[in-house]
């Protein structure tokens, strides 16, 4: 068996950067982030703080639900969290790693799941969420803010996001 290499994200992410998230897996509704956690992660009683579970869970979340548009023009749409609940466990400490899948999807949503494990493998938190498929996100009236997508040569010249079209607005309940 190979084994796997890190991935770079397919978004710019700058929050994801600061904190040092790694992308591992992102294909077919599945993602998998790690990190191992610095002491900017902790909180006062020395584990992970909780926000940086819950940022590893969205994250991973988010990335299975764009797996699914993946070798769409441009990379596909972007995706916005509209719900999650997060369930922590016990304790995070040391290399953490994020699995999260896609149960279910329509046109617009997807409906996904995610678990944080420590390196010994006991789970940590657990969360569920649901993300709504957006070829922009509408700003200041019905302005639309891009995705920052990662650019390359081949992206760069697809990169330029149309107007939001209120037909998008639209929950279609089926796929």
């Amino acid at each position: 068996m190979t084994p796997r290499q890190r991935l770079h994200f397919p978004l710019r992410i700058p929050f994801v950067e600061e904190l040092g998230l790694e992308l591992w897996a992102f294909d077919a509704g599945h993602a998998e982030l790690r990190v191992d956690l610095r002491e900017a992660h902790l909180n006062s009683w020395e584990v992970a703080h909780g926000g940086v579970l819950m940022t590893m869970l969205d994250v991973a979340m988010a990335m299975a639900a764009r797996s699914l548009h993946r070798a769409s023009p441009g990379g596909g749409p972007g995706v916005a969290t509209l719900e999650m609940k997060t369930s922590f466990m016990r304790p995070a400490e040391g290399a953490l790693a994020a699995h999260a899948s896609v149960l279910d999807r329509t046109t617009t949503l997807a409906f996904t799941e995610g678990r944080v494990h420590d390196a010994q493998g006991r789970l940590c938190a657990h969360a569920t969420g649901t993300f709504k498929f957006l070829r922009g996100l509408p700003t200041g009236g019905r302005q639309s803010k891009a995705l920052q997508r990662v650019r390359t040569d081949s992206v760069a010249a697809r990169a330029t996001m149309a107007p939001r079209d209120d037909a998008e607005d639209e929950d279609e309940q089926n796929p």
